[in-house]
């Protein structure tokens, strides 16, 4: 075994980070354990030694996989082993991809492979935000060509202070999580969620995780040298013609940049103009020679019209479709559009478009969570779908992709800390995108909002989002912040930010940088743009709908809490699940029970209220107390010879004696004239400490006949009211 190397990182809190190669892994083109107390990663990243012919992007693949036994627990399942990587595991490899991919060179297209495995957790420490880190600290140790180091770290404020890489118990008291990914001298990448906090707020924890990531950086870079790893394989994935591409640009740059500069709103009339100068320039090819540079001629184009586009919003100010750069798109919406969901919006912002649904549902409706680290449940749901016609794209739709996923995760973070305090509904929100040129999520966002005030949903404040881009020169001496960017816009661009907020502040982020030197002036101009955009969008929808519904629909399920002692949890429930069965079928009301603080939280829904009231009248009469002098509607369950036994609360019978029916002498029961299942009014005249029996009246509430001189009264004697 070879010695292995190692560094270590402090945190600021004293925790220690350390980082080792040369021991596991070897075969791997880089391979690093990270160790924080009894946290342990391992990263490993494997590249193919030449580019696949034609490729001419960066094919990067990133997986991050949490192990069930990392945290000593069996995976859930008939088969009882791992199987598809679950949400949160996409949501991280999303975060190492987003942070890495852009720091590839720029012609180097083999296929790279970055794999981070969880395999001992301690419960307390969050390892997603370490395993950017672990990634980065692979690929350092590896020759494969790479322009990092990066790291990622998670900011908190807890209390009023900023945290680096809070724990779990931590992050519950925070009102800002974000996570950042970094080199040592840039910004690459930003993406949590707040508690409408300013944009100032922001910017300072985003330094403030800065300065953690370099000397994480460093530490790699130090990693590197003792493992003699600085120097990179040497490749070859582009071939190049000099003349040709002097051609391309000859016969293309012009008739690009009038496209560019003819300000026409319509996305497929532009793709079609752009695509007619290719095509164009393609038939002055000979025939013979097409098949060999066709793919060089699409990269050399790209570039042609990469460089129109930016130069006409640097030089000209003019946007594609003709708008100022800090200039929305028509925004129109509706509500109440589809009749069968409990709440409905559709918004349209210019080509882009969201049909959005909320459906409200009971604890049974709850998402069942059960990763590695985390298992419980989750009672706000927003799904995200983009189906490919959105794009006038011919192509099957297939499953959920990684994209939806992160998409539907933004504007879940969004949205969900609107939401009503100890808010008795599960909600799902499902965004279906019907159209989309340029930030479906912030429409989903926008969407959303609406359609849970449709559904009568008292949400604190409504939601807006935008997405913000930007297009840079000379590290950032040459830029302008673009508002309400369009698809082209985000893929030719320098930046992708998204910022969804209220009135009061941000309560969700996420920003992708694909260029160095973007100055924190730069993103504070582009947070304040982003706030002035947010309140137009935010405008617009209140026209839409001003505030949220007063009452729900007719058709959604009607839901009250009430909290019972612990000790009448079984009560409730009864042997077998008799009693709470028996309720359900008598009233057609659906309830659950569970135990949250040494209490039981019962739920009871139904689709009409006198389900719902006969069904609480029920339960409370079962976890009632009796009480001597209150009154009781009781039924009679059986006619005994000395009186009758009647159930006065559910569960609990007492004795209305003979002489207790009625002020006058009654020789047998019968005469009485009540018969099982009769209802009968009495009062809860005692106790028996002894025996806890209880002894019930029914003509303490009758009046009292005036007796006739010498008239014999028989009878217990007693004080009554």
């Amino acid at each position: 075994m070879t010695n292995p190397i190692s560094t270590r990182i402090e945190l600021p809190d004293g925790r220690i980070i350390t980082l080792e190669t040369g021991k596991l892994a070897k075969q791997a083109a880089g391979s690093v354990t990270l160790r924080m107390g009894d946290t342990f990663l391992l990263a490993t990243v494997t590249a193919a030694k030449e580019a696949t012919p034609g490729t001419d992007f960066m094919p990067l693949q990133v997986e991050y996989r949490e192990k069930f036994a990392s945290s000593g627990r069996f995976p859930g399942g008939f088969m009882k082993r791992e199987g598809r990587p679950s949400d949160s595991e996409i949501l991280t490899s999303r975060l190492i991809d987003r942070a890495l991919r852009p720091l590839f060179p720029d012609d180097y297209h083999a296929d790279v492979f970055v794999n981070v495995i969880l395999f001992s957790s301690n419960g307390e420490d969050m390892p997603d935000a370490l395993a950017g880190l672990a990634a980065s600290a692979a690929l350092a140790v590896s020759d494969i060509p790479f322009n990092g180091p990066i790291s990622e770290t998670r900011v908190a404020r807890i209390d009023g202070q900023l945290v680096v890489n809070p724990t779990f118990n931590e992050l519950e008291k925070a009102d800002m999580d974000i996570m950042v990914g970094a080199t040592i001298d840039n910004i690459m990448m930003v993406e949590g969620e707040m508690n409408e906090v300013p944009e100032a707020d922001l910017l300072e924890a985003i330094k403030f995780a800065h300065e953690a990531i370099k000397i994480q950086c460093q530490a790699q870079l130090e990693l590197s040298q003792l493992a003699g790893t600085t120097v990179k394989r040497d490749y070859s994935h582009e071939e190049n013609d000099e003349e040709l591409k002097k051609l391309v640009w000859e016969k293309c740059y012009q008739r690009a940049y009038e496209v560019a500069t003819s300000q026409n709103p319509n996305k497929h009339e532009r793709i079609a103009a752009f695509e007619a100068i290719k095509t164009d320039f393609l038939e002055l090819i000979p025939e013979e020679e097409l098949e060999e540079k066709e793919a060089m001629i699409s990269r050399y184009y790209h570039e042609v019209e990469k460089e129109a586009m930016r130069r006409s919003i640097l030089d000209e100010g003019k946007r594609l479709d003709g708008r100022e750069t800090n200039e929305i798109r028509p925004i129109w919406g509706e509500v109440d559009f589809i009749p069968g969901p409990h709440g409905s919006a559709l918004f349209t912002r210019g080509e882009t478009q969201s049909l959005t649904t909320v459906t409200l549902g009971t604890k049974l409706d709850e998402k069942i969570v059960d990763d590695a680290l985390v298992h419980g449940h989750d009672r706000f749901l927003l799904h995200y779908n983009f189906p490919p016609f959105s794009t006038g794209d011919a192509r099957p739709q297939r499953g959920t992709g990684r994209r939806e996923i992160g998409h539907g995760n933004l504007a879940h973070r969004a949205l969900k800390r609107m939401l009503p305090e100890d808010y008795p509904y599960v909600v799902r929100i499902v965004s279906d995108i019907l159209e989309s040129n340029g930030s479906s999520s912030m429409a989903t966002v926008c969407a959303g909002t609406l359609a849970l005030m449709d559904a009568g949903v008292q949400i604190k404040r409504p939601v807006s989002g935008i997405a913000m881009g930007l297009i840079s020169e000379n590290k950032g001496q040459n830029f302008a912040v673009l508002s309400d960017i369009l698809g082209d816009e985000d893929h030719l661009g320098d930046m992708d930010f998204k910022v969804c907020g209220t009135e009061k502040g941000i309560t969700a982020a996420q920003m992708d940088i694909k260029v160095d030197g973007l100055s924190y002036e730069i993103l504070e101009k582009a947070l304040t743009q982003a706030k002035e955009g947010r309140e137009h969008i935010m405008g617009k929808m209140m026209e839409t709908m001003p505030e949220p519904r007063a009452d729900m629909k007719p058709h959604a399920p009607r839901i009250e809490v009430i909290e019972i002692p612990k000790d009448f949890i079984g009560a409730v429930i009864g042997p077998g699940g008799k009693i709470i069965q028996g309720i359900q079928e008598e009233t057609g009301a659906i309830i659950t029970i569970e135990e949250i603080e040494n209490k039981g939280r019962v739920e009871v829904s139904a689709t009409n209220k006198a389900s719902i009231d006969a069904a609480m009248n029920k339960i409370k009469g079962i976890v009632a107390v009796p009480e001597v002098g209150e009154v009781y509607d009781a039924t009679v369950r059986s006619v005994m010879p000395y009186g009758l036994f009647c159930e006065f609360l559910p569960g609990k019978d007492g004795l209305l004696h003979i002489s207790e029916i009625d002020w006058k002498r009654l020789e047998n029961v019968e005469d009485a004239g009540f018969r099982e299942g009769d209802t009968i009014q009495v009062k809860l005249i005692d106790i028996d400490p002894r025996t806890g029996k209880f002894k019930l009246s029914r003509k303490v509430l009758l009046e009292r006949p005036e007796r006739n001189e010498g008239q014999r009264h028989d009878g217990p004697r007693r004080d009554r009211d």
